[in-house]
C-alpha cells in the first residue's frame, strides 16, 4: 500500500482524516480519505501500489467494463451509458472550437463504446485503456486504435482538436504528469472534457460512506469544483464551461441504496434512489453541486 503525504495540487501536507469507505465492488477492504486542509481535495489513502490494483479491476462485478447485463443495476447502467453517448457527442460538437480535422483522443477509453460512437460519427479517433481486460472487451472495428499506455503516443505531430476523460482523472496515480502529457496532446484551439464525480453534491452529503461515487480503492482522488479548479489553473488550464451530469444522481443513489442495504435492490430501493436523484439535482439547480460534473477544458 502507498500513503500519500502531499496533496498534488496545492503541494500541502496538513491532512485532515475524513472517513472509512468500504470497497463494495469486489475487495469488501476498508479504505481511509483524508482530506487536505487547504485545498478540499480528498485523497485515498493508503491506496493499492501499481502491481496490486489489478484485482480490484479485473472481475465482472466491476461495471464500467462489462458489455452484457446480468442483474438490475447492470441494465440500468447499460441503458444509461447508451443513451449518453449521444449526449456526449453533441456536447462536444457544440463545445469544440476547433473541428477542423476531427481527430479525437479517448483517455481511459474502456471498453470503447464511445470511442465506436465517435468514428461512426466522423471522427477520427484514438484511446488509451491500460485494463487488458476492458481492451479485450471493445469492439474488433476500433480495438486496434486503443493503446494500452500513452507511450504508444510519442509522436509529435499527433495532435488532437478534442481529449475526453470521462470518469478516469480520479483513477490516475500522478495527476500532474497526466495532465501535462495531454496538454501536450491538444492542438492550440482544442478542448479537453473532464467528467468527474462530486463529492460536495447532495447525494454524496446524504449517503456519506455508503456514496457510491467513492468508489475505493479504484478512485484515488476525489474532487470538488474548488480542488478540480485549482488543479487546471495550476496546468495554465482554464475551464470555459462547467456542465452537470444530471443522469448520473440517479445512478449513483441507486448504487449507494444497494450498499446501504447489504447489496440488496428491491422495488423500495429503485424507488427512494430516483427520488434522491431528483432531490439532488433539485438541489444542484441553485449552487451547481451535481452528482458528476463535466469541466471543458482550454489552454
Amino acid at each position: 500500500m502507498i500513503e500519500i503525504h502531499r496533496c498534488p495540487i496545492c503541494d500541502g501536507n496538513t491532512f485532515i482524516p475524513f472517513t472509512s469507505i468500504l470497497d463494495h465492488s469486489i475487495s469488501r477492504e476498508k479504505f481511509t480519505l483524508n482530506k487536505c486542509r487547504n485545498c478540499e481535495l480528498l485523497i485515498t489513502s493508503p491506496r493499492p501500489s501499481n502491481n496490486q490494483l489489478d484485482k480490484y479491476y479485473t472481475s465482472p462485478a466491476y461495471t464500467s467494463h462489462i458489455s452484457t447485463a446480468k442483474n438490475i443495476i447492470d441494465k440500468v447502467y447499460l441503458t444509461a451509458r447508451n443513451f449518453t453517448l449521444k449526449w456526449k457527442l453533441s456536447l462536444i460538437e457544440k463545445n469544440t472550437f476547433d473541428t477542423s480535422e476531427k481527430k479525437l483522443f479517448d483517455f481511459g477509453c474502456g471498453t470503447g463504446e464511445f470511442l465506436k460512437a465517435a468514428k461512426l460519427h466522423g471522427w477520427q479517433i484514438a484511446g488509451m485503456e491500460p485494463s487488458p481486460f476492458a481492451r479485450q472487451q471493445s469492439d474488433p472495428a476500433i480495438r486496434g486504435d486503443i493503446q494500452p499506455s500513452m507511450k504508444e503516443l510519442t509522436n509529435e505531430n499527433k495532435k488532437f482538436q478534442v481529449i475526453t476523460l470521462w470518469h478516469v482523472l480520479e483513477h490516475v496515480e500522478d495527476l500532474n504528469t497526466t495532465l501535462q502529457e495531454l496538454k501536450r496532446l491538444l492542438v492550440e484551439s482544442g478542448t479537453i472534457f473532464i467528467a468527474v464525480p462530486n463529492h460536495t453534491s447532495w447525494d454524496a452529503k446524504h449517503y456519506k460512506q455508503n456514496w457510491a461515487g467513492f468508489d475505493v480503492p479504484r478512485h484515488f482522488w476525489h474532487f470538488s469544483m474548488k480542488s478540480m479548479t485549482r488543479l487546471l489553473e495550476k496546468h495554465a488550464l482554464t475551464v470555459v464551461k462547467i456542465i452537470p451530469m444530471r443522469l448520473d444522481a440517479f445512478y449513483i443513489s441507486l448504487l449507494s441504496e444497494k450498499y446501504r442495504n447489504n447489496d440488496q435492490v428491491s422495488i423500495l430501493g429503485l424507488m427512494k434512489a430516483f427520488l434522491k436523484g431528483l432531490l439532488s439535482n433539485h438541489r444542484a439547480r441553485k449552487n451547481m453541486e451535481y452528482s458528476s460534473l463535466i469541466y471543458v477544458v482550454k489552454k
